[in-house]
């Protein structure tokens, strides 16, 4: 027997709501019949408690600490998979087998390149553009030059539009990255894998072969996985709420890019690095800590919005960021001991413990990025490059939806009455 939640306001009749149920998490009362029934809204901002859509691609239990990309622990993907087969994952539902890979690995590979005017469309940055101002220009931009996957009816269009995404956002981030340092544009070489032919674009000169170092491509690879995709967060909303106006897909992801932006969403990781700069010594951590408690400053990096628990990204970037640093003999540098001591005095500290504010993914991915040598404006284009994929996915699962509709939240009005309009004079 369906169950159903009922619904009393004042002067009208009972109202029968139907409660759905999902696969995992709560059960979700269908509040659709509300308006028509009762004149009435909901209220709920920042939609904490709303269900905007199904979904069949991730699932976050914040109690439990769990984070499964469909169906799987993001702790065995980040184990035994790559960047690359968590994309297909994402994308398709399934892993793939092994000639599936290979063949969505090609198709990727070889849609590395960009069209050879979009590289001049950087001339009109100034070199000090933040990254992501550019990242949000140049993927809207990607329109003008890719009109042949621009129909989102189709799904041979859809496809190769997703395929491009994926594969041109690395591409077109480290192009950012070089724009900003006055470095010339390397090409994307087709015999590297995914995450070592960025970092090869990243850092590469044209006077010598560049060498992956495998310990550091695993390592920015694993942070890919752990960012590919987070649930209905704001930037997949955005995402979302673009893509049910009908916009083609590159514009949907460059919106995503803007919200990402946002200090509170995707500078996460970058406020960490601002905030060992501002500590500065590592004498100085208990003074900040004592300071923390007092609320006197911001502990950046520790706890998390969903997570009640530990964030199950983070045991595995801590991992990875012990891995890192030992692979380039980093462990006793000053800005490293510094952050150790912060996360020794989180995990003992009763204080801490008590308010569950364990470090984060976003507080050793920062750590592992500024190891690699990665500029702390280009965490957020990082995060967007990991994250194009848990966009695209959410997408295209919106597009493909018979019952999908635009977009168009309700409101609260507390603003003035109907009011007649006074000319001027008489003011």
């Amino acid at each position: 027997m369906s169950k159903t939640a009922t619904l009393n306001i004042a002067g009208k009749e009972p109202l029968e709501l139907p409660v759905l149920e999902g696969t995992l998490g709560p059960d979700v009362i269908d509040i659709r019949p509300l308006y028509a029934n009762t004149g009435a809204f909901t209220f709920d901002p920042g939609f904490t408690s709303t269900s905007a859509c199904e979904s069949k691609i991730t699932f976050i239990d914040g109690g439990k600490g769990q984070l499964y990309y469909r169906g799987y622990p993001i702790e065995q993907l980040a184990e035994h998979s790559d960047y690359l087969e968590t994309c297909y994952l994402l994308l398709y539902g399934e892993l793939p087998n092994k000639e599936q890979k290979a063949a969505f690995e090609h198709d990727i590979t070889y849609h590395t390149l960009v069209h050879d005017q979009l590289a001049r469309f950087f001339n009109g940055f100034r070199r000090d553009a933040h990254p992501m101002a550019m990242m949000v220009g140049v993927v809207g931009a990607l329109s003008a030059f890719y009109q042949d996957s621009l129909e989102i009816a189709n799904p041979a269009h859809r496809r190769l539009a997703e395929n491009r995404l994926i594969s041109k956002i690395p591409t077109l981030a480290a192009m950012c990255y070089r724009y900003s340092n006055g470095l010339p544009f390397v090409y994307p070489r087709n015999d590297l894998s995914y995450t070592a032919n960025f970092m090869h674009m990243m850092f590469s000169t044209p006077c010598e072969e560049y060498k992956p170092n495998p310990v550091l491509v695993r390592a920015l690879d694993r942070i890919f996985i752990l960012h590919a995709d987070h649930e209905q967060n704001a930037s997949t909303s955005t995402v979302r709420l673009a893509g049910s106006s009908g916009a083609n897909p590159f514009a949907c992801i460059a919106a995503g890019i803007a919200c990402l932006w946002g200090p509170a969403h995707g500078g996460a990781n970058e406020a960490v690095l601002k905030m060992l700069d501002e500590i500065g010594d590592v004498s100085r951590v208990p003074e900040f800590m004592e300071g923390v408690k007092a609320k006197k400053y911001r502990l950046m990096g520790f706890g998390h919005r969903v997570y009640k628990n530990m964030d199950p990204r983070a045991k595995i970037m801590k991992q990875t960021c012990d891995e890192v640093l030992n692979e380039l003999g980093l462990q006793d540098s000053p800005k490293f001991k510094l952050a150790m001591a912060l996360e020794q005095i989180a995990l003992s500290d009763p204080y801490f413990i008590e308010k569950k504010l364990y470090p984060n993914v976003d507080f050793y991915s920062g750590i592992v990025l500024s190891a690699l040598g990665i500029p702390v404006s280009m965490f957020t284009v990082i995060f967007a490059l990991a994250r194009t994929v848990g966009w695209i996915s959410h997408w295209h699962e919106m597009i493909a939806e018979p019952t999908q509709k635009i977009g168009r939240p309700r409101q609260l009005y507390t603003g003035a009455t109907r009011r007649d309009y006074v000319p001027v004079e008489k003011r």
